[in-house]
């Protein structure tokens, strides 16, 4: 393996355990307009899914109701952030790894507003380099393009660049990138 350059991580349930907070956000937000998700319907079918492709899942067609029902998981994720659970190991390495050199990227399908407020109540901030989130995008997991932006802007081969993923589409990105993959389970 060349060089490590560009470390990416994908946020939730590789870097951070937001599965609860995500969870218990979405069954607030969705009970408001009559629809009822449990925990854990909510963590073993949907999580990780990106926003528009969740809204159908569950019922939500009209794109005015599934836009209100999203801004209003965002209000009330914090509420939730005391259950969201740093994967320490994997912070460190970046951190001593950054510290070499090699510059640290968030790369998620996850809403920005929702990656950034975490990263503030987890102090995260100041050690990442740059975000691609789900909005950046079109093609979403597991077409590689997420992976692929971060490489060019940073002008990282695949063979310099090492990717951290928890889910299924996510690792088939991450391989279709070209890039070495270590899988996540929190």
């Amino acid at each position: 393996m060349a060089h490590i350059k560009l470390i990416l991580l994908d946020f939730d349930g590789t870097l951070a355990d937001t599965c609860r907070a995500n969870g218990e956000a979405y069954i607030e937000a969705l009970s408001e307009v009559g629809i009822t998700l449990t925990l854990e319907d909510y963590s073993t079918k949907y999580f990780g899914m990106r926003c528009q492709e969740f809204m159908q899942s569950v019922g939500i067609y009209n794109e005015e109701l599934a836009l209100k029902v999203r801004a209003r998981k965002v209000e009330l994720y914090p509420n939730y952030f005391h259950s969201v659970k740093l994967n320490t190991p994997l912070w460190e390495w970046c951190k001593m790894m950054r510290n070499m050199g090699a510059k640290v990227w968030i790369v998620s399908t996850g809403h920005i507003d929702n990656i950034t407020n975490v990263m503030r109540y987890l102090k995260l901030d100041s050690g990442i380099d740059g975000i691609i989130s789900g909005d950046d995008v079109p093609q979403s997991k597991p077409h590689p393009e997420c992976f692929l932006r971060a490489m060019e802007i940073e002008g990282a081969t695949p063979a310099e660049t090492i990717i951290f993923e928890d889910s299924a589409v996510g690792l088939e990105a991450a391989e279709r990138s070209g890039a070495s993959v270590v899988k996540i389970s929190l």
